[in-house]
C-alpha cells in the first residue's frame, strides 16, 4: 500500500498554492491513519478470513512517499486453495467504465504498471530489455496456479484500454489489486495470493532487507588524489521529510504477530537453559 498525495484529508488541509510535497506531516499522519484503518480490517474484521501471523514494516521512496509492505498467513480452514477463489478477492483487469466508473478512473490512475518494454525502453523497471516485474503479462481465460508460487491471474482479452501516460494498455498491464481495498483507499494498493515456501522466503527476505545504501567517495581532485576506499568511503542512506516526521511521531516501523524469541542452540551438558514459567 503506498500513500496517494491527492488524498482528500491531505489537501483539504493544504494552506492557499501549497502543495503536498511541503507538508510532511500532514502525509506521515494521514498514511499512519489508513495504514491503521487497513490493519483493522485484516486484523480485526478478517475480510480475508481468520489470520494466524502476519507482519508488515514501511518504508520510504526516494521521492519520500511512505509504503506498507503486509504479509499475512491464514488459518489452514480460512486459505484459499483454488483459483476460483482467487477470483473473489483479487482482479487483474480493468473493470467495465459504465457499470463501476469509479473503480475504473483508480485502476487506471493507481494499478496501471509502466508502460515499460518497446512502449518505454527507458523505464526504471527495464533490465537488459527486459521488464523485472514481467510486464506485459500474457492473456488468460482464467485464473490458474502458476509454478513460482503466484497465481497466473484472469485478463481476458476483452478490448479494454486505459491511456496511461501518453499509452493505452490493456489487460496485460494491470497491477493485482482488490477491487474492495481499491475503492475504499483510492490509491495504489497492490493484492495478491502466495503459496509455496520460495514465494514465502522471498517475501520474507523483501520485508526485512533493510534500507537502500550507498557507498561515497569525495575527493578535490581524483587525478592527482590517491583514494583510499577503505579509509574515505561514507556509509550513508537517504532520510526523506516524510521519514524523517514518521521517525519524530515515534510512529512504528514494522510490527509482527505473534511475538518471535530467538532460542539458542547449546550441546549437550554444556550450557544451562533456563524457560518462561509455564
Amino acid at each position: 500500500m503506498t500513500c496517494n498525495p491527492e488524498w482528500e484529508e491531505i489537501k483539504q488541509e493544504l494552506k492557499p498554492n501549497q502543495t503536498s510535497k511541503a507538508r510532511a506531516d500532514l502525509i506521515a499522519r494521514v498514511f499512519r491513519a489508513k495504514l491503521q484503518d487497513l490493519k483493522d480490517l485484516l486484523y480485526k474484521k478478517e475480510i480475508f478470513g481468520r489470520i494466524a501471523a502476519h507482519v508488515h514494516i514501511i518504508e520510504f521512496q526516494k521521492r519520500g512517499l511512505p509504503h506498507a509492505h503486509i504479509l499475512i498467513i491464514l488459518h489452514p480452514h480460512h486459505k484459499s486453495s483454488s483459483p476460483d477463489e482467487f477470483d473473489k478477492y483479487i482482479s487483474a483487469e480493468i473493470p467495465d467504465k459504465e457499470k463501476h466508473p469509479d473503480l475504473y478512473e483508480m485502476v487506471s490512475k493507481h494499478m496501471m504498471h509502466g508502460p515499460c518494454g518497446k512502449k518505454n525502453p527507458t523505464c526504471p523497471c527495464m533490465i537488459e530489455g527486459k521488464c523485472r516485474f514481467h510486464y506485459p503479462r500474457q492473456y488468460s481465460q482464467q485464473t490458474t496456479l502458476g509454478k513460482d508460487g503466484y497465481p497466473i491471474y484472469k485478463r481476458l482479452n476483452n478490448g479494454r484500454q486505459v491511456k496511461t501516460r501518453k499509452c493505452g494498455l490493456d489487460n496485460r498491464w494491470v497491477v493485482p489489486y482488490s477491487p474492495y481495498l481499491l475503492t475504499r483507499y483510492s490509491c495504489h494498493v497492490n493484492v495478491e495470493v502466495c503459496s509455496g515456501y520460495k514465494a514465502v522466503k522471498y517475501l520474507y527476505k523483501y520485508i526485512y532487507k533493510g534500507h537502500d545504501r550507498v557507498a561515497v567517495n569525495i575527493a578535490h581532485d581524483e587525478d592527482a588524489n590517491r583514494i583510499d576506499e577503505i579509509k574515505q568511503f561514507q556509509d550513508a542512506r537517504w532520510v526523506s521529510a516524510q521519514e524523517a516526521m514518521w521517525r519524530i511521531y515515534e510512529f512504528e516501523l514494522n510490527q509482527m504477530h505473534p511475538a518471535v524469541i530467538n532460542l539458542q542452540l547449546h550441546l549437550s551438558n554444556k550450557q544451562s537453559v533456563a524457560f518462561w514459567k509455564g
